[in-house]
């Protein structure tokens, strides 16, 4: 943790690129996605990407190779949606701690091969943890409102079940990102801290919420400020904005995190906004020119990609970082005593 905290102080850290993005590049069949365990499993399994960390870890392996060589600091592991709730629909819930577990390990192996190579410039590993499919705080029926699909309890079991197995493989840190319902982030992060007490251990928590659209607001409603005020009485590491918005896109609303939070602050956009083939056409020039304008106005300490972008993205933005100094933690003019909810 100290090692981690003062790196941080002392430089911007870089954080990986898209997963899924560098598989599709592999243009993989339901084949790929299956093992000898999982050759007659009844349902598609194709598209559960976390899937490959068991049946095609060469794949996982390369990718986390290329964004270290590129020049990422930090590595999310594969496993955004490795929780209950979401391998449900696969019929694999029964798979989370194997998933997460394995995915956990290739991730800490290549990170610990990177760093013996280079021990002036540590890698690090981000337990990712994904949002669900399923939000507390919205019904998924427009005429009963107050259905739930789920419960927070189901999320608190189902994401101690992926952070226990993600500690156990090896991670330094958790991620519990593209949070779009914090009330689905705060049963995660109960979660943690059940782990921490009955483990008697400390581990970084790294929380980050996403925008869906020009409004500013999350998908349960809340304003950047808001989501800042739901966490921060939590011990965490860094707080920050990642994916639905590109760089320009996100920096109005990255500007406050910076401007109100006591946390280190983090950054992962998207290469702008998909076309309408879903593709996404911002190249890492593009990309890199817009977050320049995070690292003069000193907003984050943490910065990388989401989706749409590849080692190439982050090769650029990482040789962009090393030429500025971290936002200044704590220093900010605006206290949390003088936070508002809008």
């Amino acid at each position: 943790m100290k090692k981690l905290t003062d790196l941080l102080h002392k430089k911007i850290l870089v954080l990986d690129g898209a997963m899924g993005t560098m598989i599709q590049r592999h243009k993989l069949d339901e084949d790929d996605f299956r093992n000898e365990a999982l050759k007659n499993h009844e349902k598609s399994l194709k598209g559960n990407n976390d899937l490959l960390s068991i049946t095609r870890p060469d794949i996982i392996r390369e990718i986390h190779s290329k964004y270290f060589k590129a020049g990422a600091d930090i590595a999310e592991t594969n496993t955004f949606s490795s929780t209950t709730i979401a391998q449900a629909d696969y019929g694999l819930d029964g798979l989370v701690y194997e998933l997460n577990y394995q995915s956990a390990k290739i991730a800490r192996e290549i990170a610990d091969e990177f760093t013996q190579a280079e021990p002036d410039k540590p890698r690090f590993v981000a337990g990712a943890m994904g949002p669900t499919n399923r939000t507390a705080s919205l019904s998924p029926d427009v005429n009963d409102p107050g259905f739930r699909a789920i419960t927070f309890e189901e999320l608190r079991v189902a994401y101690k079940q992926q952070a226990e197995a993600l500690i156990d493989g090896g991670v330094d840190m958790l991620l519990v990102e593209t949070v779009f319902d914090t009330l689905n982030a705060k049963a995660a992060l109960f979660a943690i801290d059940e782990i921490k007490e009955e483990r008697k251990m400390d581990i970084p928590v790294m929380v980050s919420g996403t925008i869906t659209d020009a409004s500013g607001r999350t998908l349960s409603g809340q304003t950047t400020e808001a989501f800042l005020i739901s966490i921060q009485h939590m011990d965490l590491l860094s707080v920050g904005l990642n994916c639905a918005l590109g760089a320009a896109q996100l920096r109005p609303y990255l500007k406050v995190l910076a401007d109100k939070s006591d946390f280190f602050v983090s950054a992962h956009p998207n290469a702008g906004l998909p076309n309408e083939f879903g593709q996404y056409d911002e190249t890492p020039e593009m990309m890199a020119e817009q977050i320049k304008a995070f690292l003069e106005e000193g907003l984050v300490n943490i910065i990388g990609g989401c989706c749409g972008t590849t080692p190439e993205h982050i090769g650029a933005i990482a040789d962009l970082a090393a030429k500025y100094k971290p936002r200044i933690v704590g220093s900010q003019q605006s206290t949390v005593s003088r936070l508002t909810v809008h």
